[in-house]
């Protein structure tokens, strides 16, 4: 056998989270494999050389499910059919920019020429802005706007944005995993076996109760459980119970573990969060928050790419009297 690789190696090698790598083994991407001797995940040659593939794909901003695409076939044909339409893609995409980019400049012209006394202009100057805001939306048509970032060299400002829900996590009890790290299996098995046993006994069956966030001090991932009222420390099977101040929090939808989605999402969120009067971040709260749909489907929903991930960052009302 060739030598085995631990995952804290292949997290260091290749500046990817354990997370990734977890994630990445949940959709079927990579194996990992375990010796007597040795708790945690472990990694072969073969497991090491799939993961680089992964990651040239998702560079290209190949998604997970085209990648399932093409490991589950032989030979080159997947491959090189999701690249091609990949740069179909960003064809359309340029050549949409380019239209944008024409309306645009045609109606900065018409701004500078309008006078907004006149009921006439300011009607014409509608009729402008609808057919801008019809080719906006067309822009995102695919979904995607990231390699056009690339291309263009303009990612920030035509990237594509999430969609913001403000939301207010209530005042509550949580019980804390702890500080997680790149070889904490046996902490993740514990925890997951104890919130596994508590949600079957909750009436209600509502989910998510579980949350991940970062530890920026620590610079490593914590995961808390909501616990009802009945719950008490005989029920947390040695886990500590801390208590959540709770607050707002701006959230959106991300389409995978991977740190890129988050700081897509997070910068998503500071955009936004710069248009809006009244909300400013929360940098005192320091938890990003983020869940995971657990429940009966989930393995089938995220192996046909529907599973996704809601990050929850920190916000606070500002200059409201």
């Amino acid at each position: 056998m060739s030598e085995l690789i631990k995952i804290r190696d292949v997290s260091t090698q290749y500046d990817i989270s354990a997370r990734t790598l977890r994630y990445y083994e949940d959709m079927g991407l990579i194996t990992s494999v375990r010796s007597d001797d040795y708790a945690y995940r472990l990694y072969d040659e073969a497991a090491v050389k799939r993961l680089e593939q992964i990651l040239i794909l998702r560079k290209l901003n190949i998604s997970i499910k085209d990648i399932q695409r093409i490991f589950n076939t032989s030979g080159s044909e997947i491959v090189l059919e999701v690249l091609g339409k990949k740069v179909e893609h960003i064809d359309e995409e340029v050549s949409l920019l380019h239209e944008l980019k024409e309306i645009v400049l045609e109606f900065i012209h018409q701004i500078e020429q309008a006078d907004f006394g006149k009921k006439s202009d300011v009607k014409m100057l509608y009729k402008k802005a609808k057919e801008l805001e019809t080719q906006l939306v067309n822009v995102d048509y695919d979904g995607n706007t990231a390699n056009v970032n690339r291309l263009l060299a303009v990612a920030e400002k035509v990237e594509r944005q999430p969609d913001i829900l403000v939301i207010e996590m209530p005042t509550c009890r949580m019980v804390t995993s702890g500080y997680l790290n790149v070889e904490s299996d046996d902490i993740h098995r514990r925890f997951d076996s104890m919130w596994g046993r508590l949600s079957l006994r909750i009436a209600d069956k509502i989910n998510p109760r579980d949350f991940m966030y970062h530890d920026a001090e620590h610079n490593k991932l914590v995961w808390v459980f909501i616990l009802e009222d009945w719950m008490t420390e005989a029920d947390t099977e040695g886990f500590e119970i801390i208590q959540f101040d709770g607050g707002l929090y701006a959230s959106a939808l991300a389409d995978s573990w991977e740190f890129s989605e988050y700081d897509r999402i997070y910068k998503g969120i500071l955009v936004w969060l710069a248009s809006q009067e009244h909300l400013d971040l929360d940098e005192s709260m320091g938890r990003h928050m983020l869940y995971h749909f657990a429940g009966p489907h989930s393995k089938q929903l995220n192996e046909w790419n529907y599973g996704k991930i809601r990050y929850f960052v920190p916000i606070k009302t500002s200059g409201v009297k």
